[in-house]
């Protein structure tokens, strides 16, 4: 049975059959290695002082104890990330188009442009003109009568001989309207995972986009 001793008013030490002596945790921290190492380093005997092997020795071994579990949390974190929610899903994208907010309009792989302009009124005799970087307008589409909402637009990248005059990403714009919302469509070429844990970038010859920044995707 285990016993331990009480002081009484005057200082001295009695016997206490009774009392219980407490129990500390099962473990050892890493903040309760170092308190160990500080009270070892203090009370070392002058004469047989700890030496450099040993000290170098419990150093490494909270060290690598303190590293193993960071890398542990860090491959967690990895695993997390890497979800089918976050980087799977978003890699089925790849080669496919999605439809963005833009007022450029990149080729896809057959040369075809195309994208959608939404009227917030019915129009008449509105034109799309794909301009180059120079200013020069490419290719002028006629939209004709059209209704209010959602009007798409394509071109194939020919003239009316069917020579191919343009490969570049051109600007859209509208003459003749003032639609709510300009949008192109993009192929999706790749998919990036940033290393600071946000979302997965959709890599296109427009730039880089969120999922959610995918008004349609086909």
């Amino acid at each position: 049975m285990t016993t331990t001793t009480a002081t009484d008013s005057a200082g001295l030490s009695v016997y206490n059959p009774n009392a219980k002596v407490g129990t500390g945790s099962g473990t050892l921290d890493q903040s309760s290695f170092l308190t160990l190492l500080t009270a070892q380093m203090q009370y070392q005997d002058p004469f047989e002082p700890v030496d450099n092997a040993q000290m170098v020795s419990q150093m490494a071994t909270i060290t690598n104890s303190s590293g193993i579990a960071e890398m542990n949390q860090t491959l967690k974190n990895l695993a997390s990330e890497m979800s089918g929610t976050r980087l799977g899903d978003a890699a089925s994208w790849i080669g496919k188009s999605m439809l963005v907010q833009s007022n450029i309009a990149a080729p896809d792989a057959s040369g075809t442009y195309a994208g959608q302009i939404t009227l917030p009124a019915a129009t008449d005799g509105a034109t799309i003109d794909l301009v180059d970087s120079a200013g020069n307008t490419v290719k002028t589409i006629e939209m004709g009568s059209q209704p209010k909402g959602d009007v798409t637009f394509y071109w194939d990248g020919k003239n009316d001989a069917g020579e191919t005059v343009s490969t570049a990403a051109l600007q859209v714009k509208v003459n003749g309207a003032t639609p709510s919302r300009v949008a192109t469509w993009a192929t999706i070429a790749a998919v990036q995972s940033p290393a600071d844990g946000s979302s997965s970038k959709l890599i296109t010859a427009l730039g880089s986009y969120k999922p959610s920044d995918a008004i349609s995707l086909m």
